[in-house]
């Protein structure tokens, strides 16, 4: 590709750089889309157990709670795209949606490829170009505007949307190349840190509980018995520890802190159970049930093979019968079932985050269009921004959102 002088060129062709691009050249601005990987939306096609999760069935409102704070961030891009528009740009694309038990919003088809493809057919009508396999390497400020370097060549540009992503999934391509970009044009980056990601501990049984998941659990992160964040939702065990909704959830908490390993999580495995209920029906069962096995009459909640390791944990053998359990026995069993500790050590990293927490600082980009505070020509849209929610489909919903918005301003610019 020779050199050519753009109205907008956009780098990353991910959920926001896609949605950025369709509105620039929709409205008539000569764009170009750059990716680095052989095909755009990889991450796309990876989320949600290829499934793309693509919003949650919520108003505005909840998902700007859901990021916390942060999440007014979001107000402005949500008023241009909300959840009910988005969804409606993909049903108006060919790709019905759904809505699941959790409130995510997932394609009918069950199929990430159909949402990444509606993108692309709008990408295609609107007239914007994508450049595959061309990577920036460098970027330098310019009178008219940027000029881009790659390996194909110099591209000169009036605007700049950078929507390259974090650092999640980096095999997806995210390695964090914008934010060197950022830095350079003087922004601050928040240290970028792995967030919607499975935690590792250190107790060796949890391993052998592996494929096991639990529908409702309680999950608390300790600092020396302070808590730091809750979370409760489904949970499951694996070889390395622990993921699934509620521990996903909470793994930014544990990414942030400088000493992981000083952290405790707390698991209430009956959070719809209160203790005196708990205590109660063991009681009761040890009285009427005396000849079951204690692990029988707990499997009335709880999968059996689990309930073994508990009985294991509360210092009782697997085969204990439920007659004659003590007060005492009671309430250090009803402790392992409503306050299980386990040590942290860490997370899984990177390579098996589902988004970053940190980024590019929030204060140094004007919400009301993603435009840089400190260079007026440069925006800044998706998981580049220090902006991350929970599971769910909420972290879509703000790449889509702010890409549009982006896109949308960067076009209104005048050239």
């Amino acid at each position: 590709m020779g050199t050519t002088l753009w109205d907008v060129v956009v780098i990353g062709a991910g959920a926001a750089g896609l949605l950025a691009a369709s509105q620039a050249a929709e409205r008539g601005r000569r764009t170009l889309l750059l990716e680095k990987n052989r095909k755009p939306g990889v991450k796309i096609l990876m989320s949600g157990g290829t499934r793309c999760n693509i919003t949650h069935a919520t108003d505005n409102r909840g998902i700007v709670e859901a990021f916390g704070p942060p999440g007014r961030f979001l107000h402005s891009a949500l008023a241009a795209l909300g959840v009910e528009e988005t969804i409606a740009l993909f049903e108006s694309a060919g790709v019905p949606t759904k809505i699941e038990e959790t409130g995510k919003v997932f394609p009918v088809s069950n199929k990430a490829t159909d949402v990444l493809d509606a993108l692309l057919r709008r990408l295609r009508a609107s007239g914007a170009t994508l450049a595959l396999q061309e990577p920036v390497l460098d970027m330098m400020r310019t009178a008219q505007g940027f000029t881009l370097t790659t390996p194909l060549g110099v591209q000169s540009a009036r605007r700049v949307i950078l929507t390259t992503g974090g650092q999640s999934y980096p095999g997806s391509g995210t390695t964090g190349d914008g934010y060197n970009f950022a830095a350079r044009f003087g922004h601050t980056i928040v240290p970028p840190l792995p967030a919607l990601v499975p935690i590792t501990v250190s107790a060796p049984w949890v391993a052998d509980l592996r494929g096991i998941t639990l529908p409702d659990v309680a999950l608390r992160v300790l600092d020396n018995e302070k808590s730091l964040a809750s979370r409760r939702s489904s949970l499951l065990f694996a070889h390395f520890g622990l993921t699934g909704p509620a521990a996903l959830d909470l793994s930014g908490v544990i990414s942030k802190n400088p000493k992981p390993q000083t952290l405790e999580l707390e698991l209430d495995l009956l959070p719809a159970l209160p203790e005196a209920t708990v205590d109660d029906y063991l009681r009761k069962e040890s009285i009427a049930s005396g000849k079951k096995q204690l692990a029988v009459v707990l499997a009335e909640y709880l999968p059996r093979r689990l309930c073994d390791t508990l009985l294991t944990l509360a210092g009782q053998p697997a085969e204990r019968r439920s007659a004659a359990l003590s007060r005492l026995e009671r309430a250090r069993l009803v402790q392992t079932l409503k306050r299980l500790r386990l040590a942290i050590t860490g997370t899984l990293g990177f390579g098996k985050a589902e988004v970053t927490t940190g980024g590019v600082a929030l204060e140094e980009v004007d919400s009301r269009n993603m435009r840089s505070k400190r260079a007026p020509e440069l925006f800044i849209a998706g998981e580049m921004l220090d902006l991350d929610g929970p599971i769910g489909g909420y972290n879509f919903q703000a790449a889509f959102s702010t890409g549009w918005l982006a896109g949308a301003a960067a076009a209104e610019m005048p050239v």
